[in-house]
């Protein structure tokens, strides 16, 4: 996946987050359970591959190391 594609698998689910109240878990709960089934049916098209995990995490770590 490249780079551009992570960047807006990242962001995806950003601006349904901002409609929830912050402050309702139920409804935070309900906006991730939305967003994982999204994904999964992504990935169980052949849409979305993903990355292995030992890749995702060696970028996650060079994310945080170069703040």
């Amino acid at each position: 996946m490249l780079a551009k594609e992570r960047a807006d698998v990242a962001s995806e689910p950003l601006p349904s987050f901002d409609e929830a109240e912050a402050d309702d878990p139920a409804e935070v709960e309900r906006l991730w359970a939305e967003e994982v089934e999204r994904r999964a049916r992504r990935v169980l098209s052949g849409e979305s591959q993903g990355i292995p995990w030992s890749e995702a995490r060696r970028d996650l770590l060079a994310r945080l190391t170069d703040r």
